[in-house]
């Protein structure tokens, strides 16, 4: 893996070499990401390039630090950022309209040996369920509890009302609280 601070340095220079680089160590990334609000493959596909255009053209904002790891993290956080931005750029123009299809099963493989089996497992089913959700609950969701940010942020970027928003959020966790009941009982029902 190459020098995070040569990319990031590569990459606000306007270097192919180096945006290349970045594309293709972050690409998996930003596609799970894009896949928690868009469920298209082929729209999300095309929302990841739109998010890696607009990542590349904003680069001389990007400020760095001293050390490798530091870099690395806000390099991710700013890549969520914007494939967030740009996911709800892509739901906004279809007026938010639920996504259908499959995801497929090679995205879910990770490189990255943070993670164990139990915790990727648990992340796919988790997914599964929030794509069940519909458009409005499942966007608000993953804005608050898996991306982090807060109701007057929500309201802002998706231009609802802030009780919306929490609304939103609080019929969302119903939902998801019957969806893991069912998962349990179903579960529990086959080991039986």
């Amino acid at each position: 893996m190459e020098n995070v601070l040569l990319i990031i340095k590569g990459c606000a220079e306007k270097k192919h070499k180096y945006q290349k680089i970045l594309y293709e160590q972050y690409y998996g990334f930003a596609l799970k990401i894009v896949f928690r609000y868009v469920y298209r493959y082929e729209k999300a596909v095309d929302v990841v390039t739109d998010g890696f255009v607009k990542l590349f053209a904003s680069f001389e904002r990007f400020s760095t630090t001293d050390t490798e790891e530091d870099n690395r993290k806000i390099l991710m956080g700013y890549i969520k950022r914007i494939m967030i931005n740009a996911s709800i750029d892509e739901l906004r123009k279809a007026n938010m309209l639920p996504e259908i299809g499959g995801i497929p099963e090679y995205v879910w493989e990770d490189t990255s040996r943070d993670d164990d089996a139990d915790q990727q497992l648990l992340y796919k089913e988790l997914i599964t369920m929030i794509k069940e959700l519909p458009p409005q609950y499942r966007v608000v969701f993953n804005l608050y509890v898996i991306d982090g940010y807060n109701h007057l942020e929500i309201a802002d970027k998706l231009r609802i009302p802030v009780g919306t928003s929490k609304s939103n959020l609080s019929r969302a966790r119903m939902m998801l609280q019957e969806s893991i009941k069912k998962t349990e009982g179903k579960s529990y029902a086959e080991s039986r």
